[in-house]
C-alpha cells in the first residue's frame, strides 16, 4: 500500500512486548512469574514499570536481557526490538546486542563492579570489547563519559578502584559504563534504592538529561511513584504478573481505572495525608503466590469493588479507557465503577495525641570514636571520628520525634548510644529522669532495657530462623521478666499478637512462613514486650512495599496512641516523616542542623540542608510543584570534617554570609522562634526571603 503524500508514517517503537508470560520451572513444577505482559517504549521514551515486590517488575527487564536464572524460560509472547523478534536471534546476536544497543543498570552498582579492577580499566572494557577501538580511543571515550556523568577530577576517578568511590560516585559510573556504546535502550532496575535521596535527585537529574542529550529510550523498573512521575512519559502498572494499567504518566496518576493502582496511590502520604484526619489506607491482604492466583481477576480476593460471578467468571484481557487511546485498565467493572469518588472517599478520623511530659532528655551529647590509623591511611597514631557532636533535644511521652538525613550523620550511633550499645563521650542522656549516658546495656537493670526498645530496618535478620514466632516473643516476655509462668507469658504473647494484628495461629509458625510485613510486626510485638516508654524506630518501613509500608506505619500510630509510647523515627523519606512526626530533628555530619515541629522544618526559613533535602523527595502528585536544588559533592568525612559549618563545602548561601565565617566558625544554633532552632549563620533578611520549596497548587 503507497504511503499517502504528506502524512508520515507513525514511528515504530523500539521495544515492543506482546502477551508475554515467564516462568520458572523447579522439582516443584512450573511457577508463572509474568502472564501476559504487553507493552511499548517508543523512541526517546521513558516508560515506567511499578507495582510490589514479586510481581514481575524485575524478570521483565531481565527477560528482555535474556538473562534468566537457571530455570527462568519465556514460555510465551514476543518481544521485539527494532521491529525484530528477539526470540529469531543467534546467540551471538544477542551477545552483541547486549551492553550495545540494549544496556542494563542494577539496583545495586557494586554487583555490576569488578573489585580488584580500576574503573578506568572496567569502562575501557565496552568499546574494545563491542567495537573493537584502540586503547587510546578506548580510553579517551571512558574519560568523556565520566565528564558527561558530572563527575569531578574524571582521571582520578579513572585511577581509582570501585570501594575508594561512595554509592552514589559508583552508581554513575554503572550509568557511564551502560551509556559508552550509546546503546538506544536503557534498562533501570531500581537505580537509586541504595542511595540517599539527596543523591538520588543528582542520579534522577542526570538520567533525565541523558534521555534528552542521547535520545536513548528508557525501561524504569522502580516501587517509587514519586520517581516515575518525576523521570518518566509513560507508566505500566503490575500486579502479580500482569500488567493492570498503562498509559501516559499524567492519565494514569489523574485518572486511575484500576482498584489496584488507587490503592498504591492510598497507601503513600502525599501531602495533603494527615495521621489523624487523612490516614493511610493500606491494601487488605497480599499478593498471591504464582501458583495460588485466584480465577479471573488477580487481585480479586483483595479488591474493594469484588463482584463475584463477573471479577472471577473468566481471564480479564486489557480495555480501552473511554476518551483516551493510550489508557488502558485490566477491570471487567471499568465502565461500572464511580472512580472519582472512591479514592476522595473520606476516612473515619481520629482525635490528636495531647503529647506528656519529657519521656527522653538528651543534653549536648557527644560520641567521638578514636580509630586506629594503621588499618586505613598506612600511617602510625590514631584518628577522631566525630559520629554525634553535642546534639541536645527532647522527646515528649505519646510525641513522634524523627531524625532525618542521609547515611554518614550520626542518626544511629545516637540510636546505638541511646540503647546502650555504646555510651557518651560527653553528656547526658536522662530517660524518664534516669541518667542512661554511661551505662552499656549489660550494665543496665531489666526495667531500663525494658523501657526503650527497638524496631530494626529490616525484619529478615531480626528473627531466629530455627525458633517459631511465639518462642521469640515468650524469649522476650522472659528477658523482660513478663509474667510469673509459662502460661503467663504464652497470655501476654498471643495478646501481642492481637495487639500486632496478626491471628494467634502464626504463634506456631516459623520465620520462613511469614512475609516482610508480617515479620515486621513481629519486630513490633518483641519492642512493645516489656512494655517500652520509648521505642527506636530505624527505618522500620523502607524495606516494605508501600502497601505493607502503610499497614506497618498505621501499627505503629495505633499502638504509640494506646500505650502513649515516645517514638524516636529514624528515616531518610521525608514524606513518611511529614505524615507521621510531630516533631523534626534534620542531622548533617553529626550535627542537629535544624529541629523544630514538623511544620516548621516543612516551611521556610529553612537550614539550607533542610532545604536541599525537601527538594530531593520524589513527590507522586501531578499537582506538586517543586523548587528544584541538586547539591554538588558528597557528605564529607567524620574522620576529617570541613572546619567551621559542617555543611559549608555543599552550601549554595554560603556567599551571602561575609568575611568567610562559615569556612571559620561553626555557627550557634540560632532561636527562629517557637522552639525552632537552626544551625546557620544566615541573617533574618535571608531566611524571610526563602520561598516554600514544595507547593500544593489548587486546582
Amino acid at each position: 500500500m503507497m504511503q499517502k503524500a504528506g502524512v508520515r508514517p507513525a514511528p515504530e517503537p523500539i521495544l515492543e512486548i506482546e502477551n508475554l508470560s515467564i516462568s520458572f520451572f523447579t522439582r516443584a513444577g512450573e511457577s508463572p512469574a509474568v502472564v501476559d505482559f504487553s507493552c511499548k517504549v517508543m523512541p526517546g521514551e521513558a516508560m515506567g514499570i511499578v507495582g510490589e515486590s514479586g510481581c514481575g517488575k524485575s524478570t521483565v527487564a531481565l527477560g528482555i536481557m535474556r538473562d534468566l536464572a537457571k530455570g527462568g524460560r519465556i514460555v510465551g509472547g514476543h518481544i521485539r526490538f527494532k521491529g525484530r523478534d528477539m526470540a529469531d536471534m543467534s546467540e551471538a546476536e544477542l551477545r552483541q546486542l547486549r551492553g550495545n544497543e540494549i544496556a542494563m543498570i542494577y539496583q545495586e552498582p557494586m554487583a555490576s563492579l569488578n573489585p580488584a579492577m580500576k574503573i578506568g580499566r572496567q569502562l575501557m572494557e565496552v568499546p574494545l570489547v563491542h567495537e573493537n577501538v584502540s586503547r587510546k580511543e578506548a580510553w579517551d571515550r571512558s574519560l568523556e563519559i565520566v565528564r558527561a556523568v558530572r563527575l569531578p577530577d574524571a582521571e582520578r576517578i579513572m585511577r581509582a578502584y570501585p570501594h575508594q568511590l561512595s554509592g552514589g560516585q559508583q552508581q554513575r559510573i554503572v550509568i557511564a559504563m551502560a551509556l559508552l556504546s550509546k546503546p538506544s535502550l536503557l534498562l533501570l532496575d531500581e537505580p537509586t534504592t541504595a542511595l540517599d535521596v539527596t543523591v538520588e535527585a543528582g542520579i534522577v537529574e542526570l538520567v533525565k538529561e541523558i534521555g534528552k542529550q542521547y535520545g536513548t529510550s528508557m525501561l524504569f523498573v522502580s516501587h517509587n511513584l514519586g520517581l516515575i512521575l518525576e523521570t518518566c512519559d509513560s507508566i505500566t502498572v503490575m500486579y502479580s504478573g500482569e500488567a493492570v494499567e498503562t498509559g501516559r504518566v499524567r492519565d494514569v496518576f489523574e485518572h486511575m481505572r484500576h482498584p489496584y493502582t488507587q490503592g498504591l496511590f492510598r497507601s503513600i502520604p502525599l501531602p495533603g495525608a494527615d495521621k489523624n484526619m487523612r490516614p493511610l489506607v493500606a491494601i487488605p491482604g497480599q499478593l498471591p503466590l504464582p501458583h495460588e492466583r485466584p480465577g479471573g481477576c488477580n487481585f480479586g480476593p483483595r479488591c474493594r469493588h469484588f463482584m463475584a460471578g463477573r471479577c472471577d467468571a473468566a481471564d480479564i484481557s486489557m480495555s480501552l479507557v473511554k476518551g483516551d487511546e493510550d489508557h488502558r485498565s485490566r477491570c471487567v467493572r471499568l465502565d461500572e465503577i464511580d472512580w472519582t469518588g472512591t479514592f476522595d472517599e473520606t476516612v473515619t478520623g481520629r482525635e490528636p495525641v495531647t503529647p506528656g511530659k519529657p519521656m527522653l532528655k538528651v543534653d549536648e551529647l557527644t560520641k567521638y570514636y578514636l580509630v586506629d590509623t594503621n588499618a586505613v591511611a598506612g600511617q602510625a597514631g590514631t584518628r577522631t571520628v566525630k559520629a554525634n557532636e553535642a546534639l541536645s533535644f527532647e522527646a515528649r511521652e505519646a510525641e513522634t520525634v524523627a531524625i532525618v538525613g542521609e547515611s554518614g550523620c550520626g542518626k544511629s550511633t545516637l540510636a546505638k548510644v541511646l540503647l546502650g550499645l555504646e555510651t557518651t563521650s560527653e553528656g547526658t542522656v536522662e530517660l524518664d529522669g534516669a541518667e542512661i549516658q554511661d551505662k552499656p546495656v549489660e550494665a543496665r537493670d531489666t526495667r531500663t532495657v525494658a523501657a526503650i526498645q527497638m524496631v530494626f530496618q529490616n525484619p529478615f535478620d531480626t528473627l531466629n530462623p530455627s525458633h517459631s514466632v511465639g518462642a521469640q516473643i515468650m524469649r522476650s516476655l522472659e528477658k523482660f521478666k513478663v509474667g510469673r509462668t509459662v502460661a503467663d507469658r504464652r497470655n501476654r504473647m498471643l495478646e501481642l499478637l492481637d495487639l500486632v494484628k496478626l491471628p494467634r495461629a502464626f504463634a506456631s509458625r516459623m520465620p520462613r512462613q511469614l512475609s516482610g510485613g508480617q515479620k515486621q510486626r513481629i519486630g513490633v510485638a518483641r519492642a512493645f514486650a516489656g512494655n517500652a516508654k520509648v521505642v527506636v524506630a530505624d527505618e522500620p518501613v523502607s524495606a516494605l512495599d508501600v502497601s505493607v509500608q502503610a499497614a506497618v506505619t498505621e501499627l505503629l500510630m495505633d499502638i504509640q496512641r494506646k500505650n502513649r509510647t515516645t517514638m524516636l523515627f529514624i528515616s531518610h523519606d521525608l514524606s513518611v516523616v511529614r505524615y507521621l512526626a510531630d516533631r523534626v530533628l534534620v542531622m548533617y555530619l553529626g550535627h542537629i542542623v535544624e529541629q523544630g515541629t514538623t511544620e516548621q522544618i516543612f516551611a521556610p526559613p529553612y537550614h539550607p540542608y533542610t532545604e536541599a533535602l525537601l527538594s530531593a523527595i520524589p513527590i507522586a502528585d501531578t499537582s506538586v510543584r517543586k523548587k528544584q536544588i541538586v547539591l554538588e559533592g558528597d557528605v564529607p568525612s567524620a574522620m576529617n570534617p570541613p572546619s567551621g559549618c559542617p555543611f559549608q563545602t555543599r552550601c549554595l548561601y554560603k556567599h551571602l554570609v561575609p568575611d568567610n565565617r562559615c569556612e571559620r566558625e561553626v555557627p550557634p544554633l540560632k532561636d527562629l522562634g517557637g522552639g525552632h532552632g537552626s544551625l546557620c549563620w544566615l541573617e533574618e533578611d535571608n531566611l524571610k526571603k526563602m520561598e516554600p520549596v514544595i507547593q500544593v497548587q489548587e486546582e
